[in-house]
């Protein structure tokens, strides 16, 4: 195929210098990409230039909250053309990139053409061993000659983009040009892979000297050791829910390109820049090795309130590393995967910024991954008032006792479940689909249910607000489970051909997917350990609640797995499986038409 690539590529340098073509390639690619024009039309004589200015319009397909409120406002769109720096740009970028899909395209075409007469040749040949016939030729003869075994068009068609591309996209460098029509397929690294596992081996040295040092100290014994957990403690926690997310995710990955989930396609990631498992998991690890090494710097010191031998610099080390962490993940620079950094802040500021967004799949996968961190936004708030109001430098902080901080509970842990109904609400008015409105309404129970439980932790002992929490806690988690079970996933279908599960599955164990829903009901539940206040003699209040949160992470990294499973068992069932780009113009022809 690459030999076949290349001699298109020599044929494509002698028509650099032939204008008409060029033009020509260039409305037959526009006419084909955008709306898919007959042969007849693009052959159909066209109007002068100045005509055709004409009755082009702006295409503008790009949901912003300025387009969003101007639909709401019933404010007409501005499609007139204005030759603006901005508007060029626009332009610019948007033909680019129909350019790149569309040649994308003819290379899976190409492809396709090439796997069907390798598959007849190995046929004919097989059927020529068994029956000693030579029969291969004629019927490769006729085979070639056809429009399924020769890719002559395609060929000439590629030829005539890579010319036009090059000429008007890179500037007539076709090294360039070629680099950004045809991406080279990312090779995993041995540096990657070794920086993988020297993190990962550092994670597990620190957890066992962290575990030696409180054992042989025997801090946990010591009168200072509840402070710590009330404050300290919390503080940390923040990083391990990170890693512990990070890891379900590389987790996933790796089961994704496994059972060949497209989820790179699905997600909408620049091809290319898309994150292996390995990366995600150096990543996270990094981030455990430095939290582990502020954590041992902590109990450097006696974990004793008598001694007061808190330093400054120690008790701000957490803080410092979530900074350190803030800077990273914004920095402009090419360098520490900028573009998956870039795509994930894009898709929280929707989250946040819902419903003035167009809702895209990774904008609400992404909110859904948010509503299983509620514990980690909760430690947010807290570094928030342990630095800026309590007394770090003593461990001291009166956050419990204060109500605006108890108010903020509340809110922190609504935000991400708002921000998923606000998504469902805009769906729902947009698509006319009623299933986004009961999705709705399961994100608000869930708000309710979350509100009531953390009334019930403010006001422990009232037994009005235990009854209150209990129920609406079961009401939201049997609906949650539903809705897991039967839209997300796709399963319990009782006609199936696999029964109770889905007719076409991946995971070719059955078993995996009564396994996965078992354990997702089981850590649904884990909430009724905020009604029934369980205490362990072993286990401190605050190790409790970051257990459980911990278990509502792996529930989450479970689901995401079948979740995108079923997305890409859908979009290959309702051939979506391609990419649709949006050009920046429409072109009226109904004057065409009337003469």
């Amino acid at each position: 195929m690459e030999v076949i690539q290349e001699g298109g590529s020599s044929k494509a340098g002698q028509l650099e210098d032939d204008d008409e073509e060029e033009e020509e390639a260039q409305a037959e690619i526009v006419a084909s990409v955008s709306t898919g024009a007959s042969t007849a039309r693009m052959r159909a004589a066209r109007p002068a230039p100045l005509d055709v200015l004409d009755r082009v319009t702006i295409n503008n397909t790009k949901e912003t909250p300025r387009s969003t409120i101007k639909r709401v406002l019933q404010v007409s769109k501005q499609t007139d053309l204005k030759f603006s720096r901005e508007n060029l740009m626009k332009v610019e970028e948007k033909l680019r990139s129909a350019f790149i899909v569309f040649y994308q395209k003819l290379r899976l075409l190409k492809s396709y053409s090439f796997l069907n007469v390798l598959a007849f040749s190995k046929v004919l040949k097989k059927y020529d061993k068994i029956t000693s016939r030579d029969a291969t030729k004629p019927y490769m003869k006729v085979v070639d000659s056809s429009y399924l075994g020769s890719s002559d068009e395609v060929v000439r068609l590629m030829e005539r983009v890579e010319a036009t591309f090059i000429k008007h996209f890179a500037n007539a460098n076709r090294t360039k040009g070629m680099n950004i029509l045809r991406p080279k397929a990312k090779r995993e690294r041995h540096r990657l892979t070794f920086s993988t596992g020297f993190t990962a081996g550092c994670v597990f040295s620190l957890i066992v000297a962290l575990a030696a040092i409180i054992r042989t100290r025997n801090l946990l014994q010591e009168e200072g050791q509840k402070q710590y957990m009330n404050t300290m403690f919390p503080l940390y926690s923040f990083f391990g829910f990170i890693v512990l997310h990070m890891i379900m995710y590389a987790a996933n990955i790796y089961y994704w390109r496994r059972y060949k989930v497209n989820y790179s396609f699905i997600f909408g990631f620049k091809q290319g820049t898309e994150l292996g498992y390995r990366q995600v998991l150096l990543v996270g690890f990094s981030i455990g090795v430095f939290a582990l090494l502020c954590v041992l710097a902590n109990l450097d010191m006696e974990a004793n309130p008598k001694t007061k031998d808190y330093k400054t610099f120690t008790e701000l080390l957490p803080l410092f590393l979530l900074l350190a962490m803030f800077v990273v993940l914004i920095l402009p620079f090419n360098f520490f995967y900028r573009s998956s950094r870039f795509f994930f802040l894009t898709c929280l500021f929707h989250c946040l910024a819902a419903p003035l967004y167009k809702v895209t799949l990774p904008d609400f996968f992404l909110g859904d991954q948010l509503t299983s961190q509620v514990q980690a936004l909760r430690s947010i708030e807290f570094y928030i008032c342990y630095y800026g109001w309590g007394d770090f430098r003593h461990r001291q902080n009166t956050c419990n006792k204060s109500s605006v901080y108890n108010t903020f509970l509340f809110i922190v842990a609504v935000i991400p479940y708002a921000s998923r109904l606000l998504q469902c609400l805009r769906r729902l008015f947009e698509e006319k689909n009623p299933e986004q409105g009961w999705n709705g309404l399961k994100y608000f129970l869930t708000i309710v249910a979350v509100c009531l439980r953390t009334a019930y932790s403010i006001q422990k002992g009232q037994i009005a607000w235990r009854v209150l929490a209990a129920i609406s806690s079961a009401a939201a988690a049997i609906f949650s489970t539903y809705w897991d079970f039967i839209h997300d996933w796709g399963l319990l279908n009782r006609t199936s051909k696999n029964r109770w599960l889905r007719d076409k599955l991946l995971i070719p164990q059955k078993k995996v997917y009564f396994i996965a829903m078992i354990l997702n009901v089981l850590l649904r539940f884990a909430w009724i350990q905020t009604i029934l206040d369980f205490n362990f003699s072993f286990m401190h209040r605050q190790t409790m609640v970051t257990v459980v949160a911990s278990l509502e992470i792996i529930r989450r990294g479970i689901w995401n797995f079948f979740r995108l499973e079923n997305e890409h068992l859908n979009n290959v069932g309702k051939y979506r499986a391609f990419k649709s780009v949006p050009l920046p113009f429409n072109y009226d022809e109904d004057e065409d038409k009337d003469d």
